[in-house]
Order: structure tokens, then C-alpha cells, then sequence
């Protein structure tokens, strides 16, 4: 049996569901091909949303007009603002979420998604005629036909699962892997590596003595990850936190000869920046101890999750290690932490459309471009969703710059330098990062995705609305001046100089020790101000406040951006043979051949390009 669709998305993870849902909503004809429709969004690892620099992802998903932050604020059952002894550039909003409530919140969001049908089955082969991808068949014998195919396949290809020296074939624990998909890509010139990842041992709450840990509670402010969430309505729960110790060390350390990172069983790479613990003890053998935080997966379960633990050791050696911690002397576990081997393609034969430069009409968008993380994979497929509909209706591709947002650094980042491990974003990958804050994604994004048609109406009035009182309150900051003897008292009891005169509002901001809240205590008038809102009070006074105090910084690295912006204006792609460019370094020529850049910009990213390159090219460009 044959369907028609505009588009096709094969996966329902993070990925999957953010490409579907933003196809759908900008008019495709969209179908969402996933094995389980019970485990839609399924949150593989933790079941947190956010942290450093993932959190202003998930805002960027949201302010386009996605789900991510939609889905995590009805399900959260603990919220916190990381990073907050810090500037506001890397302020990082992350969540707790009820595993099972985010499934189902899930399910109800593309149940209600107009153009958006869903089928329960397996991809097994990618459909290529002419060249061009124009489908899937299945291993139920259904075949999709479709303009645009989007494969969000996450850790199931060819997924092997490891635990001591046990091998299980599956995606995730419990599920199957998909064997001959990856080959009826590979086949067509798009290149195959392995990739590793883990997960932790599960435990039941109710054998864990909560007394020989350290409470860790979350925040009940306004922040949330939409701009248009409104009350939290899951119980907020805490977690929890301990250590590990010499003792689970050295059980560990005795049978590191049965682990697969160890014995050769396994030769893919991990994620550097999440190591299994015992990783942590080969790389630091002279740490004492190492943090774990035990984490609830929901309101209603018993099940924990213990961050930090991460393992492929065998299970009775996980357990053994564990119970030398006082708060698990008597643990019980639900299933030990295990290992997984899966295929992803080189992100490099990507455009930054995330379209494939192999085979047009394919896109490819999660884990499979060698990222880790359900932030990550969301942001992609958000794009490739977004470019799958406008590739559809004929229209240019929506690209996203490094100074727009962290989604724009991260598609960059894979499109143009690869990977050689599981890719992690951080704040330090962006060098625009005051420009990239959690709290203006909206400021950046709104309005593109609204014309584009994805942001629905109220989106973009919501933002008007916000963005209009935010300005109102900057400039009754600018324009007012008060005396000395209205604010030295408050001055001098937060350690900054008193004034000898008169000044503005906003020149008070701008001193580090002083908050706008703290000046509402003793203007009446400014509190009047912020009042004047007529809701999301706090959020639109935190939006003034940030741009009043770091308007300087803002202002200098916009500058130093919009000079970047001159050689990212500067289209190359097609213009050059590069193996018959003597003029630029061997291995210059070999990265452009490869990379093929689509701008002189991209291009000035490559390993491996000199500057010197990019002269020559500029050059003969202007030639």
C-alpha cells in the first residue's frame, strides 16, 4: 500500500516531533513514522529538559514557534536557573520533568496538530530515484512517498547495547534496533561512523535513605521555559545529592577488566563531556570522590534516576559499588546503566538547511549528525522541519546566523568542522553569547518564524506586547533622575559609591551592585512603572534591566558581529574548484573540496583553512 505526503519524519524523539509539529504547522502534509506511538518523545536518559547553554536552546525552539518548552513546563516537577552567580549570557534554564506526563503531553500536541497524521511502523529502506530521496518503505510493507524525507532515527540504527560483557541488539533498553536503514543511505555516498552513549542505573526511592543526603530544591519563580507558559500545574518535588567514595572506587576499579570501554568491546566514542563513571576514575585516580544527584522521574513513580553514575560495567558490580554509599547500603534497583553503540552520518555532506548534499529532499536531524542531548536534537529538528516545508512549496531556506542564535552555532558547528565525538553545546562554543541570551530569544526569533509562518498570531503579540513595555520602562529609566537623598541609603548598604548629584535611573542599573528590584523598594515612581504591565511583570522588568546594565556589551559585540556579516554575505559555494587552487595550502584545498562552504564565512571555520585561504579566496572573488 502506498500514502502521499509532503513531507515524511522517520522517529518520534525530540527531533522527530519538533520536525513534524513545524511542518505540519506551516501547511505540509506530514506524516511522523515511529516504532512505539506509547513512547513519543521518549526521554532516553534523564528526564530533565535545559542546563548550560541547552536551556537557551529549548527558549530558541520555543520563540520559533516549537514545543519543547511548551511540553516541559506542563510536565516539570522541578525548575531552576543555573548559572545565576554569573552574567546573564550564560544564565541556563533547566527542568525536571515527569517522564511519563512529557510522553503523553507529547501524544496530545501532535494529536491536535492539523496536516499531521501518525504511523506506527519501521523504516526500512529509504526510497532514492533519480538521485533524490522520495520516500520510505517499511517493514510492514507500507511505502511512503513524499517530497521531503526527514530521518530522526536517534540511537536505534544498528544499536547495540552493552552491559559488562553481555551484548543486547537494540536502540533503547527493551526495544529493538533498526538493522538496513543506515546501509540504504550509506549505499548512496553518505558516510557511517559509530557513536557511543550511556545511561544510568535506575533505583527504587524506597530503599534510599534520604537522611545521609543533601536536599536540593528547585525555584518557584516566574522563569519558565515558554514565553507563553503559565502555571506550573505538577507538584514540584526535590532532588537529592551525595557522593561517591574510595570504597565504590576500588569495587569498581577491581573489575574494570569486564567493562566494554575497557576490554576492547567497545571502540566507538562517547561523550566526552558526560563520562560513564568509569571513565571518571581512569581519568582522575587521585579524586576521592565524585558528585552524584538522585533525581526523581515523576510525581507518581518510585523510580529514580541517579545523575552521575552513568555505566557499562557488569550489574552486579554497578550494585555491589553503589551500596558503599550510606544512602544505598540497602538499594534496590529497577535496571543497571548500560552502553549503546549507533550509527550517525557525517554532518559535513549537510547544508546548513540540514538538507543533504548527497541526496536531495533528504534531511537528517538529531543524534544521527552526532549530537547528544534532547535539546540539541529538538533545535535541528525544528530547522529541518521548517526547511522541509519551505523546500516543499519551492521557497529559500530558513538559515540561522552564529549571532542569532545557539541553534545557528550548533548547525554551523556540524555543517562546517564535523565531529569526531557525541557534540555538546555549551556556552563557550558561541563567541556571541551576550548577543545569545535565554531571555531574548524571543527579541530574535519571533518575528522570522511569524513570517515564516510557524509563530502562531498570539506568539507574535505576546512578543509586541512584551517588547513595547519592555522599551517603555527603558526609556522611563533613561529619562528620569533622582536625588541622592532618594537612593544613597540603598546605595551605601549594597557597597557602592553614594551619588553627590543627581543622576538617571538606568546610570544606577548600570552599576553591578545594584538590581532593579531593589530600586523599586525606594522609587515609588519606578515601581509604578513596572507595575504598569499588564502581565509577565518580572519577566519584561528582567528583559529592561539586562539590556540597560549590559548595554555596552551589547552594543560592542553587535558591532564586531556585523563585521563578521560581511564575509558571511559573501556567497562562494560553486564559484571555485578548490584542487585547482595552488594558491591556498594543501590541506586547505583538501577541507573546501570537502566541505564544500557556502560562504566565504563558513569557509574562514574550517580546521584547517588559514586566514591566509581566506584572503586568497576574497581575492579572487573580487576578481
Amino acid at each position: 500500500m502506498t500514502f502521499s505526503y509532503d513531507v515524511i519524519v522517520i522517529g518520534g524523539g525530540h527531533a522527530g516531533c519538533e520536525a513534524a509539529t513545524a511542518s505540519a504547522n506551516m501547511g505540509a502534509r506530514t506524516c511522523l513514522i515511529t516504532m512505539d506511538m506509547n513512547k513519543i518523545g521518549q526521554m532516553s536518559c534523564n528526564p530533565a529538559v535545559g542546563g548550560i547553554a541547552k536551556g537557551q536552546i529549548v527558549r530558541e525552539i520555543d520563540a520559533l514557534g516549537g514545543q519543547m518548552g511548551l511540553v516541559t513546563d506542563a510536565t516539570s516537577i522541578q525548575f531552576r536557573m543555573l548559572n545565576r552567580g554569573k552574567g546573564p549570557a550564560v544564565w541556563s534554564p533547566r527542568a525536571q520533568c515527569d517522564r511519563g506526563k512529557f510522553i503523553w503531553k507529547w501524544r496530545e500536541t501532535l494529536d491536535a496538530t492539523d496536516h499531521l497524521d501518525i504511523w506506527q511502523d519501521q523504516a526500512d529502506e529509504l526510497i532514492v530515484e533519480h538521485g533524490a530521496a522520495v520516500g520510505v518503505r517499511t517493514v510492514w510493507g507500507a511505502e511512503f512517498r513524499a517530497k521531503c524525507t526527514i530521518v530522526t532515527a536517534g540511537t536505534f540504527l544498528n544499536g547495540l547495547m552493552h552491559i559488562g560483557r553481555k551484548q543486547v541488539e537494540g536502540g533503547r533498553c527493551a526495544e529493538p534496533a533498526v538493522h538496513n536503514f543506515s546501509e540504504s543511505i550509506t549505499r548512496h555516498g553518505i558516510n557511517a561512523h559509530r557513536m557511543k552513549t550511556g545511561t544510568p542505573v535506575r533505583i527504587d526511592r524506597r530503599s534510599v535513605d534520604f537522611s545521609q543526603m543533601e536536599l536540593q530544591p528547585g525555584e518557584t519563580d516566574y522563569h519558565k521555559f515558554s514565553y507563553m507558559g503559565g502555571e506550573r500545574p505538577l507538584r514540584q518535588l526535590p532532588c537529592w545529592t551525595c557522593s561517591t567514595n574510595p570504597e565504590v572506587h576500588a569495587t569498581l576499579m577491581a573489575a574494570i577488566a569486564d567493562s566494554p570501554l575497557y576490554n576492547g568491546q567497545i571502540r566507538s566514542t562517547g561523550p566526552r563531556y558526560c563520562p560513564s563513571i568509569e571513565t571518571k576514575l581512569t581519568t582522575f585516580p587521585d579524586k576521592q570522590q565524585h558528585p552524584l544527584f538522585l533525581e526523581p522521574e515523576g510525581e507518581d513513580t518510585n523510580e529514580m534516576y541517579l545523575n552521575g553514575f552513568s555505566s557499562s560495567m557488569p550489574m552486579d558490580v554497578q550494585i555491589a559499588a553503589l551500596r558503599h554509599i550510606p544512602a544505598f547500603r540497602d538499594i534496590r534497583v529497577y535496571r543497571p546503566g548500560y552502553a549503546i553503540e549507533y550509527d550517525y552520518f557525517d554532518p559535513t555532506q549537510l547544508m546548513p538547511s540540514l538538507e543533504s548534499k548527497v541526496i536531495p529532499c533528504l534531511f537528517l536531524a538529531g543524534q544521527v549528525n552526532g549530537t547528544t542531548g534532547y535539546e540539541e536534537a529538538g533545535g535541528q529538528g525544528t530547522v529541518a522541519g521548517i526547511n522541509a516545508a519551505l523546500r516543499c512549496a519551492g521557497s529559500e531556506p530558513f538559515i540561522m546566523k552564529r549571532d542569532e542564535s545557539y541553534i545557528g552555532v550548533l548547525i554551523d558547528d556540524l555543517t562546517t568542522k564535523g565531529v569526531d565525538e557525541p557534540y555538546r553545546m555549551f556556552t563557550s562554543r558561541a563567541e556571541y553569547r551576550i548577543l545569545l541570551r535565554q531571555d531574548d530569544a524571543d527579541s530574535r526569533l519571533t518575528e522570522r518564524s511569524y513570517r515564516l509562518g510557524l509563530a502562531c498570531r498570539d506568539r507574535y503579540d505576546w512578543w509586541l506586547q512584551k517588547k513595547q513595555h519592555a522599551d517603555r520602562l527603558t526609556a522611563f529609566c533613561n529619562d528620569t533622575h533622582v536625588r541622592p537623598a532618594d537612593v544613597n541609603a540603598l546605595l551605601e548598604r549594597v557597597g557602592t559609591a553614594p551619588l553627590r548629584e543627581g543622576c538617571r535611573i538606568s546610570d544606577l542599573i548600570a552599576r553591578p551592585q545594584v538590581s532593579l528590584d531593589a530600586l523599586c523598594e525606594v522609587l515609588p515612581q519606578l515601581r509604578e512603572q513596572v507595575e504598569l504591565s499588564p502581565n509577565r511583570k518580572r519577566e519584561i522588568a528582567e528583559t529592561a534591566e539586562i539590556g540597560i546594565k549590559y548595554k555596552g556589551y551589547i552594543e560592542r559585540e553587535r558591532l564586531v558581529a556585523d563585521k563578521m556579516h560581511r564575509l558571511e554575505d559573501i556567497r562562494i559555494k560553486g564559484h571555485f574548484r578548490y584542487d585547482e587552487l595552488h594558491e591556498i595550502s594543501t590541506e586547505g584545498r583538501q577541507k573546501l573540496t570537502r566541505i564544500q562552504p557556502e560562504t566565504l564565512g563558513q569557509a574562514s571555520r574550517i580546521p584547517g583553512v588559514s586566514p591566509s585561504d581566506i584572503n586568497v579566496l576574497l581575492v579572487l572573488m573580487h576578481r
